[in-house]
């Protein structure tokens, strides 16, 4: 598996309801244009893939990759045509999150909306559930 690619912010949604979808991620129309952007010119890989490791003053934090591959326990996420793989490790973190991008003067990273999280640490790399 190749280095992660981007950073990744996790905020806590406290006032947002838990809806039932089809799927375990939601991606934002931002979203799906910074990962076609970032696929484009890469024919080798499928996909993102989001992983979650241990790390950071909060527990938990995601990784993002690209992926050649679909292992056989990932739970893909197939949305406006773009292929997004959650190791089995993460799947019960991610139910009901959205995925967004998001661009500021100072940065441009992946944020991931997640009612299911508890706490995070002051920086936002870092949660626990």
């Amino acid at each position: 598996m190749s280095a992660s690619m981007v950073r990744a912010t996790v905020r806590a949604v406290s006032k947002r309801k838990i809806l039932p979808t089809r799927a375990a991620l939601t991606l934002t129309p931002a979203a799906v244009n910074k990962i076609q952007v970032l696929l484009q010119d890469k024919p080798e890989y499928i996909g993102l893939k989001v992983g979650v490791r241990t790390r950071g003053c909060n527990g938990l934090t995601y990784t993002l990759d690209y992926t050649k591959e679909k292992d056989k326990s990932d739970e893909e996420v197939l949305q406006d045509g773009v292929r997004v793989f959650i190791e089995k490790k993460a799947q019960l973190t991610l139910l009901g999150t959205e995925m967004d991008f998001v661009e500021s003067k100072l940065s441009s990273e992946f944020v991931f909306n997640n009612p299911n999280i508890k706490g995070t640490c002051g920086c936002g790399e870092s949660f626990n559930i």
